[in-house]
């Protein structure tokens, strides 16, 4: 066991603690990490908000990097001392999901009992099979990515979530060709990815929507031909002025209902509506289905952006070092622990894409 300290969630729509918590040794194929930085993503502050249920109290943070600090037996492939990035993505191998090719829709469960304990041997949640809003994690092996050993590891901490998750809800749910029309709605680190996903793709036009002019400015600067304000009475009809008719594909990249509500307003006949943001649970939008089965279009969901981690961070970090994929300019600012709240505070503004937390 260890000494880390962690920031720890025990009321839901509190302030989060600074404490000094136990951290177990790997198991079977598992590893330690001693973390270099963990981005703040607005899934933690949903689940700290209490917007999905859990139990508590539990240590929140899934997008990290950081180096091994130790292994566990039976894993293969990682030494001591390697540059990893940390998702939440925890995947066995072997259910019908990951034999499919699809791990983010694993169906094996975590143990019941996690790596994380407080002072009085009580467990500690480790939520979202991370809990990396602290100094060091104990994660599946599945669960990391080896780096290059000359990357950032604040840059390669938003590679694990926001980034993965814009970029393969492009390229991997709605399989993007080039030529394509693309509306993205909602401007933050997800939205900024899918725009950077689409360039890449070689979309035809891809128009921005958002609530904010400054935030379309920035969404112009990763890859977006236009902006359009989502304040706007129908703002579908100026996206549809800029594309010269709908979009093939409509990314929903915020969890608000009125997005959701307005997406296939967007769409041209036989386009679709890729669904990445994540409303809070009892949240419902509509829709008039008659409309989408006359127009051959249609609604898919996408976790994660359907990615294979493996296969996937390794050609984005290819092309950030190419220069043709912007991460650096993803981090707001850096945080120490000590200051997460006010790092939560700042995040839930809207005014950042990325806010990280760094570690000695």
């Amino acid at each position: 066991m260890s000494d880390i300290r962690a920031a720890v969630c025990n009321a839901f729509g509190q302030p989060l603690d600074i404490e000094t918590l136990s951290l177990r040794a790997p198991e079977f194929g598992e590893i330690e990490v001693d973390l270099k930085a963990c981005a703040i993503c607005h899934s933690d502050i949903t689940y700290m908000d209490g917007g999905w249920g859990g139990e508590l109290p539990a240590v929140y943070g899934h997008e990290a990097a950081g180096r091994v600090s130790a292994v566990g037996a039976g894993v293969r492939g990682l030494a001591l001392g390697d540059p990893v990035v940390v998702t939440l993505i925890r995947a066995c191998g072997t259910c019908p999901s990951c034999a499919s090719g699809a791990p983010v829709a694993c169906e094996t469960a975590p143990p019941p009992e996690g790596p994380i304990s407080d002072g009085n041997g009580v467990q500690v949640v480790q939520a979202m099979n991370c809990g990396a809003f602290a100094e060091k994690v104990v994660v599946d092996q599945s669960q990391v990515v080896k780096l290059p050993d000359d990357m950032d590891l604040v840059t390669a901490s938003v590679l694990a979530c926001g980034v993965i998750t814009g970029i393969g809800a492009v390229v991997n749910a709605a399989k993007l060709k080039a030529g394509q029309d693309v509306v993205v709605i909602g401007a933050g680190g997800v939205g900024l990815n899918a725009i950077q996903g689409a360039r890449i793709a070689g979309a035809r036009r891809i128009i921005a929507v958002d609530m904010s002019e400054e935030k379309l400015a920035v969404a112009k600067e990763f890859g977006a031909t236009e902006g359009v304000l989502a304040t706007d009475p129908k703002p579908w009809r100026k996206a549809k002025a800029a594309m010269g008719r709908g979009a093939d594909a409509v990314f929903v990249t915020v969890g608000a209902i009125p997005a959701y509500d307005q997406a296939p307003q967007y769409l041209a006949n036989g386009g679709q509506v890729i669904m990445v943001g994540m409303p809070h649970s009892g949240a419902q939008s509509t829709y008039e289905p008659v409309m989408l089965a006359a127009t051959g279009q249609g609604m898919t969901g996408s976790k994660m952006g359907d990615v294979v981690i493996a296969r996937d961070i390794p050609w984005m970090v290819d092309l950030y070092q190419q220069g043709r994929l912007k991460l650096d300019e993803l981090v707001s600012r850096t945080w120490p622990l000590e200051e997460i709240n006010e790092a939560i505070a700042d995040t839930k503004t809207g005014s950042a894409k990325r806010n990280v937390i760094v570690f000695d």
